[in-house]
């Protein structure tokens, strides 16, 4: 109820003393109080009924209403029966905070005035309720024809109300895409999955320059796959000062998010069993008669759903990507790459692996280079644990379907090389495998330990007792060919001072950096630390 509908027929006949101008505010409640100070027990909304047994003089007033508009308190009635007619200072000091002031006559008691506004409240709530209903009715049948588009486009145009639905990415599903920059859909997914990560309660809520939003996961089944791989219901402000109906209206829509995910994951499961067979056949060198068929079925489902004539063929050109998740659910990583991987083609053949996956898809005009792949993975690193980490190689594209067993050994290769790198989310690329990481990726880790500790061990003592900082001077001198008067200069010490630190180092492990062979181990033993 507004406060004006205390002042209409069938109501209390109370009178209007100031604020004429403030009557269409909305009370949520009512509080009787003759408190010096109510403000502690007010939440905002409500209308304040009381005897002006706090004043003792005209000052009194101003600190009173001053106290009351602090506390969000909507209008003021003052009752006649105690103190008789509303004293001036207090009409003056309502006028001053624009604070609605009525007068309550001494025959009207405050029970009736209470019992009037709480009866309109439960009203207002009823309808406020049937109203939900019907726009949740909208929101299904909006569902069921148009998508979420349709819905989120009725939120926008009946509540004014913004929101996205985003993949762990941040790319969007739903949503008017040009009312939220790239940079802040990377802060809003980063923040959900951060918040998810320490399973803390939604909504969360991010505060970006643009504005706040709170976030809402939009998953089927509470587990700990859906934690990294769900989609996410961005709303514009926070849900967690609107009203009890519009926060359910939230709650509603992200079931309502969440019901269509599993719709779309439904609608994948003969692609996913097409996409294990494709693995299985590559997996036991299968005849490429045998492959091309599994792909050619693939790509004509895909073409059927995007409503294409044209299927991609056995004979184009197809990538591989090989996938590892570490400390990671068996199937998150499936579900990620499946989302992620729409962005660039529909096509992708995503199959599991363990922990991990493999990629199959068609190359398209400009191959997927491993940066693309590592910034469009990036946000996942906010939802991995402390042991979490997604490492990626990518093949070269084989030119045919015959060309895909040797396509995944070479993304294997690459995905070797990019697990030892340092990093939540690493990839490597077909143009490393010619590189001397590949054969470093490929030594065992007994070996390489045993390598690393017979040339550095001794310089790492050395620098720990004695702060000589050999370490880095090496790295440094071998960064820059040997050169003296280069290093020197990187280093910013005098020449005789890097000769120094050469020569305590040559010492230290009986090795002379003036050969090739000797450098070259240097090298590979500092690519190993």
């Amino acid at each position: 109820m507004r406060v004006r509908d205390l002042l209409a027929p069938g109501a209390p006949g109370l009178r209007l003393l100031a604020a004429e101008d403030e009557l269409d505010r909305q009370v949520s409640g009512v509080m009787t109080t003759d408190l010096h100070d109510p403000g502690r027990y007010l939440h905002g909304g409500e209308l304040v009924l009381t005897g002006m047994l706090w004043r003792t003089g005209p000052e009194d007033s101003e600190r009173f209403v001053r106290t009351v508009v602090a506390g969000g308190a909507v209008a003021l009635a003052a009752g006649e029966a105690e103190v008789g007619p509303v004293p001036d200072d207090l009409v003056e000091a309502c006028r001053r905070h624009r604070m609605p002031l009525l007068a309550v006559p001494d025959d009207v008691a405050f029970a009736a005035v209470a019992e009037f506004i709480g009866r309109q409240v439960s009203a207002d709530r009823a309808a406020d309720l049937a109203a939900l209903v019907d726009r949740h009715r909208l929101l299904v049948s909006a569902a069921g024809g148009g998508g979420l588009d349709a819905v989120l486009d009725l939120l926008g145009g009946d509540l004014d109300l913004d929101c996205w639905v985003l993949t762990p990415t941040g790319a969007v599903i739903a949503g008017p895409a040009d009312r939220l920059s790239a940079e802040d859909r990377d802060q809003l997914v980063r923040a959900h999955l951060g918040a998810q990560r320490q399973r803390r309660r939604p909504p969360h809520r991010a505060r970006l320059s643009s504005g706040s939003y709170s976030l809402l996961p939009a998953s089927a089944t509470p587990d700990a796959e859906a934690q990294l791989a769900d989609w996410v219901l961005a709303v514009a402000g926070d849900v967690t000062e609107w009203t009890g109906k519009r926060q359910q209206l939230a709650e509603n829509l992200a079931r309502l998010v969440a019901a269509e995910r599993t719709r779309r994951d439904e609608g994948r499961r003969l692609r996913r069993r097409i996409a294990d067979e494709v693995l299985t056949l590559l997996q036991r060198d299968a005849d490429p008669a045998e492959i091309s068929r599994a792909l050619y079925a693939s790509s004509a489902m895909a073409a059927r759903y995007e409503g294409d004539e044209k299927a991609q063929g056995p004979e184009g050109s197809w990538l591989v990507i090989s996938v590892e998740g570490t400390g990671l659910p068996e199937g998150a990583v499936r579900s990620v790459l499946e989302e992620a991987l729409t962005e660039a083609t529909d096509r992708a053949l995503v199959a599991s692996a363990g922990t991990g996956a493999v990629v199959v898809m068609p190359a398209l005009d400009t191959p997927v280079p491993a940066d693309t792949l590592r910034d469009l993975l990036a946000p996942l690193e906010a939802g991995l644990g402390s042991e979490g980490r997604i490492t990626l190689g990518v093949s070269a594209p084989a030119p045919e379907a015959g060309g895909l067993r040797g396509a995944l050994e070479e993304a294997r290769h690459a995905r070797r090389i990019a697990a030892a790198r340092v990093g939540r989310v690493c990839v490597a690329g077909p143009e490393e495998l010619a590189s001397h990481v590949l054969l470093l990726a490929a030594v065992p880790d007994e070996v390489r330990r045993a390598f690393r500790s017979r040339l550095l061990d001794r310089v790492i003592a050395y620098d720990i007792e004695h702060q000589a900082d050999l370490v880095r001077t090496l790295e440094a001198f071998l960064r820059s060919d040997g050169s003296w008067t280069r290093c020197a200069a990187q280093l910013h010490v005098h020449v005789n001072t890097l000769r120094y630190r050469i020569g305590r180092i040559e010492e230290l492990t009986g090795r002379d950096l003036s050969r090739l062979e000797d450098r070259v181990d240097f090298y590979l033993a500092l690519e190993l630390a």
